[in-house]
C-alpha cells in the first residue's frame, strides 16, 4: 500500500539523509547578471514519520563550498555567516503537509542567531527498496529567505548600480533518506 493510499504525511520510522546521494545548498543572484551557488559538505537531516511527522536538519557553516578558497573565506567571516561565534545553519519543522507527492514543511530556521519562520516546499515520493535492501524516499525541498533578515547584510554597490548581491537567496535541499534499522 502506499504512502498516499494510507493517507500519511511521511512513512512511519526514522529516515537519515544519505549524504552521497543528497545535497544541501544556496543561490543568490550575483551583479545582477547571474546565479551565484554554494553548498556544504557537513550536514544532518532526518524525516520521523508517522502520526506527528518532523524535519529537522542542521548544516556545519565551515562546510561550505564555493569554487573560490577566498570566497569560502570571505563567506565565513563576520561580514557572512561569522562561522566561529555560529557554527551551525539549523531548520525544525512545527508543522507537515502532503498533498499526493506536493509536501511543505513550516518551521523555523535559525542562521547566524537569528530564528524565522520559514516554509520549504516540494516533492516527496513513495519509499522503494534499494538493490541493498534498505527502504529509500526523495525529498526535494526549497525556500526563498532574506538573507539580510539573518544579519547577512554585507553588500556593494556596482559601478553601474545596483547591489553585488541580492537580498533574496534559494536554500535547497535534494535528499535520499533512508529508513533507519
Amino acid at each position: 500500500m502506499s504512502v498516499t493510499e494510507t493517507n500519511q504525511i511521511a512513512p512511519a520510522g526514522t529516515w537519515s539523509a544519505d549524504p552521497v546521494h543528497s545535497s544541501l545548498g544556496f543561490s543568490v543572484t550575483h551583479m545582477t547578471v547571474s546565479t551565484f551557488t554554494g553548498s556544504f559538505d557537513s550536514y544532518e537531516a532526518s524525516l520521523e514519520g508517522g502520526e506527528e511527522p518532523k524535519l529537522s536538519g542542521s548544516a556545519r557553516v565551515e562546510s561550505i563550498v564555493t569554487q573560490d578558497e577566498n570566497l569560502n573565506t570571505h563567506l565565513l567571516s563576520p561580514e557572512f555567516f561569522d562561522a566561529d561565534r555560529f557554527p551551525e545553519i539549523r531548520f525544525e519543522s512545527d508543522e507537515i503537509e502532503r498533498n499526493g507527492n506536493e509536501f511543505v514543511a513550516q518551521g523555523e530556521l535559525t542562521l547566524k542567531g537569528e530564528t524565522k519562520a520559514v516554509k520549504l516546499r516540494g516533492t516527496i515520493t513513495d519509499p522503494i527498496t534499494d538493490p541493498y535492501g534498505r527502504e529509500r524516499l526523495g525529498l526535494n525541498l526549497e525556500t526563498t529567505v532574506d538573507r539580510t533578515a539573518f544579519g547577512l547584510t554585507w553588500n556593494a554597490e556596482l559601478p553601474s548600480g545596483g547591489p553585488v548581491l541580492d537580498d533574496q537567496v534559494t536554500l535547497t535541499a535534494r535528499l535520499s533518506l533512508v529508513k533507519a534499522g
